[in-house]
């Protein structure tokens, strides 16, 4: 029997790697008078269903699709939050 599951997916550049468009949106909220921004990075949130036949299997199947798809593992960190969809 399987369990449906829901995984909220958060990819973010690593500390090294270098944000030109959080850079841009920081510029840019300086030019509006937000003077108090120090820093922006910008990432990316996937929010996906799957079924597995318990958590753990369900773990490993998101880890391998964000380092096989969804995140680019040379420049990029992600981690998620994974939830048991209940029947309504």
């Amino acid at each position: 029997m399987t369990q449906t599951y829901q995984a909220r997916i958060y990819v973010t550049l690593r500390p090294s790697v270098l944000d030109p468009a959080g850079t841009a949106v920081q510029s840019g909220l300086q030019h509006m008078g937000y003077d108090n921004v120090e820093q922006v990075r910008i990432g990316k949130y996937v929010e996906l269903t799957l079924t597995a036949v318990d958590e753990a299997a369900a773990r490993d199947q998101i880890d391998r699709m964000c380092d096989q798809l969804l995140a680019n593992p040379v420049i990029e960190n992600y981690r998620f939050e994974l939830m048991a969809v209940t029947a309504a």
